[in-house]
């Protein structure tokens, strides 16, 4: 059994059954078998931004049969037909997702592509979130990606176009719509309050 993270080899490869049963505190995903940890307690700009991003998409679908999680949720995106445990290399905790095939979620998580992910950035994660997340939102076929970056107060809008992310717009005020939902549309000003 493995009580802490400093038992693991950090360039070791592993997958969601080794996942499963390491029995330490600390955060950790795992992208393609590597072991990435994450950021201890986000800060306060994080939380409220996601705080007010939840609200908004929340209140946009009601019930109308999507579903909205947030951080610590697993998404677990197979390559090919990876379905057991022992199979998967992939797990991560986007800080928001919004799946709309139920059929995906499973008492473990998600297992397959939300249709939206939305990451929040910090100094710890955001080479990650531009770099390693974006290429595998992209090859799992997530149809909308977001970077909120609280830093900046930016949020980057990705949407998949034949398989490739393609950049909708860098917001840095007005009104963000969602590329995939048309109709739900978030306040810049209210994110980053």
């Amino acid at each position: 059994m493995i009580t802490d993270i400093s038992q693991l080899d950090p360039n070791g490869t592993y997958t969601y059954a080794d996942y499963l049963k390491w029995q330490f505190d600390e955060s950790v995903e795992l992208i393609k078998g590597k072991l990435y940890r994450m950021s201890p307690a986000p800060r306060r700009a994080h939380q409220l931004a996601i705080s007010h991003l939840l609200v908004d998409i929340s209140n946009f679908f009601g019930d109308q049969g999507c579903q909205i999680y947030t951080a610590p949720f697993d998404v677990r995106l197979p390559v090919r037909n990876e379905r057991k445990p022992d199979q998967l290399h992939t797990v991560v905790q986007p800080d928001l997702c919004v799946v709309c095939d139920l059929s995906k979620l499973d008492d473990a998580g998600c297992l397959g592509a939300p249709d939206w992910i939305i990451e929040i950035t910090s100094p710890r994660t955001a080479k990650n979130d531009f770099s390693e997340k974006f290429s595998l939102y992209e090859e799992s076929g997530v149809r909308e990606y977001w970077i909120v970056q609280p830093e900046e107060k930016a949020v980057n809008v990705y949407v998949l176009e034949n398989g490739k992310y393609a950049l909708v717009d860098v917001y840095e005020s007005g009104e963000i719509p969602s590329r995939i939902f048309p109709d739900l549309i978030v306040s810049h000003d209210r994110i980053f309050r």
